[in-house]
């Protein structure tokens, strides 16, 4: 069993809550981010800045790819945020081997 954390812009959370779906599944373990219900969040995106915890769970998010076997960034249409390249260079320098959803442009 791998522990395969997934990264990518938040824009693009419902395809990772899927592609979590799918890793466990194949009984693996997936960590990422939470996908909210719409009744939860009622001012819009970017839930994190407005509660004033961006910092925080950043912090978590960045324990989570130490947590992990392995790392998938969830680059649809080869998006790839000044966030999520961060996390990737974390966590080369972690030795973690990064793997893309879609092929790397």
């Amino acid at each position: 069993m791998k522990i395969i954390c997934l990264c990518g812009s938040t824009r693009y959370t419902e395809i990772m809550a899927v592609v979590a779906w799918e890793i466990e599944k194949l009984g693996d373990i997936a960590l990422g981010w939470h996908l909210l219900p719409r009744w939860y969040v009622t001012q819009g995106d970017h839930i994190a800045e407005q509660e004033g915890v961006a910092e925080i769970l950043d912090q978590v998010h960045l324990e989570k790819i130490r947590m992990a076997d392995e790392v998938l960034i969830i680059n649809c249409e080869g998006h790839i945020g000044e966030q999520t390249k961060r996390e990737i260079e974390f966590a080369k320098s972690l030795g973690k081997p990064v793997k893309y959803l879609e092929p790397k442009a």
